[in-house]
């Protein structure tokens, strides 16, 4: 996780919105946040969490919010962005803004929490957390990235059980947590077992000397089925020579018993015989006569009953054909009368016409009576609208067009006036500063210089004159270190007796003890002045580059502003020269010109807009004025064509004395008198039509009835001759047939009798009856068939079913015994396969047994725990042997409790928590900058950031030396830390610094280094 930049507002003392710029600090590497106790130092770490995990170090995310808002602020608004994810790549913004709650101040609503990742240069919302983002929980970001006040130590104070759970969460041990997995797979190997063993149980009774039973059982079986089967089809054979004798016996007692029953209906049969014959003969020659002579009568009363009708309407016609005669009469007088009625009816039409030509003609005049005040006043609006118009263009004349491309240029030349001397001051000032700090960096670069000796030509001679002398120092040092051990032995040496180490025998100078520590104190003295020498170097060096990049950097500032002021000047001149070609000396009188354009445009504009409206209004005027005379043309022109109209159809009345008295009634009175004798008119003319038709009618009516009553007695005269003929025939042929009784021959007539029918049933019973007796002759012929015992049949037939069901029993055992035998070998196979299975999964029921053993109470997560936590410890050494000067290193034993390796007392352990406090604030530094390191290497970064808000006041000013040389040195590393503090030597040693300061009535500033 690397931050870019913080926005604080609310939270704390920050009553106004501050913004930390992390991209520029962080840019050095190394980096400060100083300021006074109580500035608000911390409380951007606090803001970094909140914003991140919702809840600060100091409170709670719950039920302490109210004491987190500043007391002056109404909200508090954190905005952070920061990149994060597989090598940072991806930029994230988190979001946390709380308020006051407005029914109750003291308390504060519930705040809003919200992520964002940045896509294509949008910020798009996201569900993800911090933990997800950041890839890690708030307590082991407070341990690895962000160390709070008074946590830099916590880690080391951590018992190992929570440490080992840390070191799970934060690298990702649970993945060798694999106690669960083991014991679920455990848990399915015993129920497999279980499932085996109930299986095995299940396939007890199915054994060898079962499948042997089976197999015995079976051959029996077979041996009784063929006796059987042989004895089965004896039985058939002889069964199925009785069922032929049977079958033909039952035919011959069924055959005998059909032809006693037809020779029972034969005299029936025979009296439908004669019935059916009788039927035919009368029905073939008597009955077509008897049907022509009873057709006959029939038409005959007809022929009858219709001369009767037809002199009865002879009659009624010739009364009815009288009396249409005579009102036929009647009408056709009525309607001679209709030429003068109809005359009449024209005349009082036209005086309708008259009386609609009179009201049009007084409306016409009361229109042009309405039109000629309405003219006049047109014309007098006309006259005086003109003369108002000739006015205003006079006036117009008077004022010259303003050229508005011209001023608008004038006005963009006083706005790019304005805009020109803003910039030119502006940029004056700017380049005046970068000018003032120039000259500040370049005395600071002067007095830096100065500080380096005059025996050395460059800084980089000094540098390594100090790194060769520190060197030597060092070298002499470790030799009086190796001669130093010496002097334990010195008091063994006698004169004379040969040395323990050397063997001589003389011992000239034999090395002092006093002397030998004073010598080692003073080299070490002068080693210590050396390596102040060298950092103070070293410090002047990174000030000095510092301020060479701080030079450039005003000069390359300076430049470009001096580029612009020229820039600008040669714009401001151009625009001088345009404005005096136009007699204006300065921006007062450009403005004095605008005002004076824009005044005159703005009459002439008046006046021009007062011209348009004046004509526009005579254009109206005109146009009502045209459409008025020209109404009153048209109106002049109708009234002149109505009374043309009127007098023409007065002329055309023929019969004035009658129309005279109809002028004093209305129109509607003298309408109504014309529809009512119109309609007379016509009713008469209907009237006459209708009763001509209808009289047509009935005439034609008479003389078809005559007609009808001459041909009903002719053709009555014929019947009468033909029924007479038809009579004498069929007495003739009731006589030839022997149908002497006429109404049993009308009888029969009327039968219903179905001929076909009964003639099939008597063919079907002469048919039947010769069925029957040839077959009972045929069957007779053989005696097996007339002498047939059924009892013994039936016998043998039981003895061949008793036969086959002992044959089907014996079938069905062998089937069964078949399939247990089948059944049998497959149950035994699955039962050895079983017991396979069974064997193999207890051999794996042993091997998890072993590996739950292993894994049980997170074993092997303790172990590789200890694995990072080792790997942690060598990690954190390298610095810290460095920082104690190779007399301390820190172990870690198999319970992971952290121990201290002092080399000074002979390599003895001791546990660390009896370092002092500064050698303590050491090793937290060294774990926490490994721990970090180890979590760089598991996000895949190429550049991490730690955050430090510690006092520094445990060390004294050596160990502090020794500490910002290793953190300076962590830049090399690719490393960004950030240090927050108020000790003054550390803002000396640090040059890039954002600084906090406190003001009573603002809150919390921040101000920067550079």
């Amino acid at each position: 996780m690397i931050p870019i930049s913080l926005e604080i507002q609310g939270l704390y003392s920050y009553r106004e919105k501050q913004t930390i710029h992390f991209d520029q600090l962080t840019a050095a590497g190394l980096f400060g946040i100083f300021g006074a106790v109580g500035s608000g130092k911390s409380s951007i770490l606090e803001a970094i969490l909140l914003a991140l995990y919702g809840s600060t170090e100091r409170l709670s995310d719950r039920g302490e919010k109210n004491s987190m808002l500043n007391l002056q602020s109404d909200q508090v608004l954190i905005r952070f962005i920061f990149q994060s994810g597989k090598n940072n790549s991806q930029l994230y913004l988190a979001r946390y803004e709380a308020k006051r709650s407005k029914k109750d101040p003291e308390k504060v609503d519930p705040a809003s929490h919200f992520f964002y990742q940045q896509v294509e240069g949008d910020w798009e919302p996201i569900e993800q957390r911090a933990e997800e983002i950041v890839g890690m929980k708030k307590e082991h970001f407070k341990q690895t990235v962000i160390i709070p006040q008074g946590k830099f130590r916590e880690f080391i104070d951590l018992t190992p059980g929570p440490r080992a759970e840390m070191m799970k969460e934060l690298f990702g041990l649970e993945r060798f947590d694999l106690a669960a997995k083991t014991g679920s797979l455990l848990r399915e190997v015993k129920d497999e077992k279980i499932r085996l063993e109930t299986k095995i149980q299940n396939l007890e009774d199915f054994t060898a000397n079962s499948l042997q039973q089976y197999g015995e059982q079976l051959s029996q079986f077979q041996e009784d089925q063929k006796q059987t089967d042989q004895k089965l089809r004896k039985l058939e054979e002889s069964v199925k020579s009785q069922e032929k004798y049977q079958e033909k016996h039952h035919a011959w007692r069924e055959f005998g018993k059909m032809k006693t029953e037809l020779l029972n209906q034969k005299p029936q049969i025979e009296k439908q015989r004669q019935l059916h014959q009788d039927f035919i003969t009368a029905k073939s020659y008597l009955r077509p006569v008897w049907n022509q002579l009873r057709e006959l009568q029939i038409d005959q009363e007809k022929f009858q009953v219709s001369i009767i009708d037809c002199e009865r309407f002879a009659v009624e016609f010739e009364k009815e054909i009288s009396q249409l005669k005579e009102e036929e009469r009647d009408l056709q007088e009525k309607n001679q009368r209709r030429p003068i009625r109809e005359s009449k009816v024209r005349d009082l039409k036209k005086v309708v016409e008259l009386k609609a030509l009179a009201q049009k003609l007084q409306a016409a005049q009361d229109g042009l009576t309405e039109l000629l005040p309405t003219i006049d006043q047109l014309t007098s609006e006309k006259k005086e609208a003109e003369k108002g118009l000739k006015e205003n263009e006079t006036q117009l004349q008077q004022y010259q067009a303003t050229d508005t491309n011209f001023l608008a240029q004038l006005k963009n030349s006083l706005h790019s006036w304005t805009d020109l001397n803003e910039q030119l001051n502006k940029t004056q000032q700017l380049a005046q500063q970068f000018e003032s700090e120039k000259e500040k960096i370049s005395q600071r670069i002067e007095h830096l210089q100065q500080r380096i000796p005059s025996e050395f030509p460059s800084l980089e001679d000094w540098h390594q004159f100090q790194l060769d002398r520190i060197s030597s120092l060092e070298n002499q040092r470790e030799q009086l270190l190796r001669t130093s051990g010496l002097h334990t032995h010195a008091h063994l040496l006698e004169s004379g007796k040969p040395c323990p180490l050397c063997g001589s025998e003389e011992h000239p100078l034999p090395l002092e003890k006093g002397r030998q520590d004073q010598a080692l104190k003073d080299l070490e003295a002068k080693l210590s002045s050396a390596k102040e020498n060298r950092e103070q170097l070293l410090l002047i060096k990174q000030q000095l580059k510092e301020a060479e990049i701080h030079l450039q950097s005003h000069q390359d500032n300076k430049t470009r502003k001096n580029e612009e002021i020229a820039e600008l000047s040669s714009k401001l001149g151009a625009l001088k020269e345009f404005l005096q070609s136009h007699q204006l000396a300065d921006s007062s009188q450009l403005q004095n010109r605008i005002q004076e354009l824009e005044r005159l445009s703005e009459t002439r504009e008046k006046l021009f807009q007062s011209v348009q409206q004046k004509r526009k209004e005579i254009d109206s005027i005109r146009q009502s004025l045209e459409q008025s005379q020209q109404k009153l043309q048209q109106a002049q022109l109708k009234k002149e064509q109505l009374n043309t109209a009127y007098q023409t159809k007065q002329e055309e009345i023929k019969d004035q004395a009658f129309c005279q008295p109809f002028f004093e009634k209305s129109q509607e009175e003298i309408q109504k008198g014309i529809d009512k004798v119109e309609k007379d008119i016509q009713d008469a003319a209907l009237a006459l039509e209708s009763k001509q038709k209808y009289l047509q009618e009935v005439q034609r009516k008479a003389t078809t009835n005559l007609a009808d009553l001459k041909n009903f007695k002719n053709a009555n005269q014929a019947a009468l001759e033909k029924i007479k003929a038809l009579s004498e025939e069929f007495d003739s042929l009731k006589k030839a047939y022997g149908f002497e009784d006429e109404e049993a021959l009308i009888r029969l007539f009327e039968h219903s009798l179905d001929a076909e029918k009964v003639a099939k049933e008597i063919q079907q019973f002469d048919n039947q009856l010769r069925l029957a007796q040839s077959r009972i002759e045929e069957l007779e012929k053989e005696p097996e068939v007339v002498h047939f015992d059924e009892e013994a049949f039936v016998r043998i037939t039981a003895q061949l079913q008793l036969t086959k069901g002992i044959a089907q029993e014996l079938q069905d055992k062998i089937l069964l015994l078949q399939e247990n035998i089948k059944t049998t070998k497959q149950k035994l196979a699955e039962k050895e396969k079983v017991n396979q299975e069974k064997l193999a999964i207890e051999k794996r029921e042993s091997y998890l047994r072993e590996l739950e053993k292993l894994f049980k109470g997170s074993g092997f997560v303790k172990y590789v725990s200890s694995i990072y936590l080792k790997e942690l410890c060598h990690t954190a050494n390298q610095r810290f042997m460095k920082l104690s000067k190779n007399s301390l290193s820190l172990e870690i034993d198999e319970d992971n409790t952290f121990w201290v390796i002092d080399y000074l007392n002979g390599g003895k352990k001791r546990l660390l928590k009896t370092l002092s406090g500064g050698q303590t604030f050491q090793a937290s530094l060294c774990l926490a900058l490994a721990l970090a390191e180890k979590v760089k290497a598991l996000n895949q970064a190429d550049q991490s950031f730690f955050f430090l808000d510690e006092g520094f006041g445990a060390l004294d000013r050596n160990s502090l030396r020794v500490v910002f040389e290793t953190l300076k040195s962590l830049r090399h590393e690719n490393r960004i830390v950030g240090i927050i503090s108020h000790v003054e030597e550390l803002q000396q040693e640090i040059g890039v610094y954002a600084q906090v300061e406190l003001d009573p009535e603002t809150g919390s500033k921040v101000t920067y280094s550079y």
